[in-house]
C-alpha cells in the first residue's frame, strides 16, 4: 500500500518548496499565492536502511522500496469554503489522501511575503481548520438533506443516519472538527469515512523552521507554540527546514548525509515527515529478503501473518502454511539465514503471528 499525504497550508509558508525537496517534481515556487494550480503528486522511495542493509548482504539484484504519495495542494486562503482564492476546487483534491500534512510557518522573513502581512502560526492553523470545517459543514447539510427526504417514508436506516449527521452537523456548528467529534461519538466514524470528511482525517503538523532551529542552535517561539497547541489536541509535529530540504535534495544520499552531519541534524525532513506518517496510520513495515530482491512491504500494525502473506500475492493468503520469520537486525548480525537458524533466531509462526514492524519474512504456503 502506497501512503497518500496531502500537503496544505496558506499560501508562502514553504508548501511547495518542500513538496519539491520531497518529491523531486519540480512544482513551480514562487513567492506569490497560487502559483501551484493543479495539485502535483510526487511519488517517491520510503529510506529504510534495513533494507539498504539486507540487500547488502545478499548482494541481491534489485531492491523495492514501500513509497509514499505526496499531494501539494495550493494555498488556501480566508473563503477557500466559499470559493475565495481558488477554492473549492483545492478543498475536494484533500478528499483522496490518506493523511494531511498542514505545513505552518514558524519563521520570521520580510523578504518571504504573508498573506496575512504578519507570522503567527496559531491563527494559520485555525484559518485552514475553520476552512476545511465549513466544508465539510456544507457536505453534511447537503447530505441530510438528501437522507431526511428518504426518512420520511420510514427507511430505518435513513432515520439512523439522519441520527449520525445531526451530531455531526451540531459538532461542526459548534467548531469542533470532525477528528474530534468522533470521539465522542463513535458510531459517526462510518459516515465520515463515507463522505471524505476533511477535518476527520489523520492531521500532522510540519513546521517549517530555520535552520539553525532544526538544529538545536536557536529557540523559536512560534514552533514552541505550535507544539503547545498541538500537544493538547493529540496532533504531532514534525519540525523541517524547507530550505535545507532544497539543498538536500541537489545532494547524492552519501553527501546529503555529511551535509546533516555538519548541520547538527539526524534526519531528513523526509524521513521526519514518513516517520509521523506511518505513526499517524498505524503503519508498519516488513520485509522480503534473497538474492533476487529485497523488498519492503506497508501493513497496518497488528496484521496477521496470513494476511501480510496476501499484500504480496493473494495465492500466498489463500493457501498460507507457515511464515519463517526473524528480526532484521538478529539477520545481520548472524550473517547469514542458516546461522540464524542454527541460533534459533530464525523461527516457524502460525496464522495468529502478529507481524512486527522489522520482520523479515518468507512464507510458506500451497495453492
Amino acid at each position: 500500500m502506497s501512503l497518500s499525504i496531502g500537503i496544505v497550508g496558506l499560501p508562502n509558508v514553504g508548501k511547495s518548496t518542500l513538496f519539491n525537496a520531497l518529491s523531486k517534481a519540480g512544482a513551480e515556487a514562487a513567492n506569490y499565492p497560487f502559483c501551484t494550480i493543479e495539485p502535483n503528486v510526487g511519488i517517491v522511495p520510503v529510506p529504510d536502511p534495513r533494507l539498504d542493509a539486507l540487500a547488502k548482504l545478499y548482494n541481491t539484484k534489485s531492491t523495492v522500496y514501500a513509497t509514499m504519495e505526496f499531494l501539494d495542494i495550493a494555498g488556501l486562503v480566508k473563503g477557500a469554503s466559499k470559493g475565495e482564492g481558488l477554492g473549492n476546487q483545492f478543498l475536494g483534491h484533500i478528499r483522496q489522501v490518506d493523511a494531511i500534512a498542514h505545513v505552518v510557518r514558524c519563521f520570521d522573513d520580510p523578504n518571504v511575503i504573508h498573506v496575512e502581512n504578519s507570522v503567527d502560526p496559531i491563527r494559520d492553523i485555525e484559518v485552514i481548520d475553520l476552512e476545511l470545517l465549513l466544508k465539510d459543514l456544507e457536505t453534511l447539510e447537503k447530505r441530510k438533506d438528501r437522507t431526511a427526504k428518504v426518512a420520511k417514508s420510514g427507511d430505518k436506516a435513513a432515520k439512523a443516519e439522519l441520527e449520525s449527521l445531526d451530531k455531526l452537523i451540531a459538532a461542526a456548528q459548534g467548531g469542533m472538527t470532525i477528528r474530534e467529534a468522533l470521539k465522542t461519538a463513535p458510531e459517526t466514524a462510518p459516515l465520515a469515512a463515507e463522505l471524505g470528511l476533511l477535518t476527520s482525517k489523520p492531521l500532522m503538523f510540519v513546521a517549517n523552521v530555520t535552520d539553525d532551529v532544526l538544529a538545536g542552535k536557536a529557540a523559536s517561539p512560534h514552533l514552541d507554540r505550535v507544539r503547545e497547541y498541538a500537544a493538547a489536541r493529540g496532533i504531532p509535529v514534525a519540525p523541517v527546514s524547507a530550505r535545507m530540504e532544497a539543498e538536500l535534495s541537489e545532494l547524492e544520499p552519501e553527501e546529503q548525509r555529511e551535509f546533516l552531519r555538519e548541520m547538527g541534524v539526524e534526519r531528513t525532513g523526509l524521513e521526519r515527515v514518513i516517520l509521523e506518517g506511518y505513526q499517524l496510520l498505524g503503519l508498519i513495515t516488513f520485509l522480503t529478503a534473497g538474492e533476487k530482491e529485497c523488498r519492503a512491504w506497508t501493513i497496518q500494525k497488528g496484521t496477521l501473518a496470513p494476511q501480510a502473506a496476501g499484500k504480496i500475492h493473494s495465492d500466498f493468503e489463500r493457501g498460507f502454511i507457515r511464515a519463517e520469520v526473524i528480526q532484521w537486525k538478529d539477520l545481520l548480525d548472524c550473517g547469514s539465514e542458516s546461522k540464524a537458524r542454527d541460533k534459533g533466531l530464525l523461527r516457524s509462526e502460525g496464522k495468529e503471528y502478529v507481524v512486527q514492524d522489522g520482520d523479515v519474512i518468507h512464507f510458506r504456503f500451497n495453492v
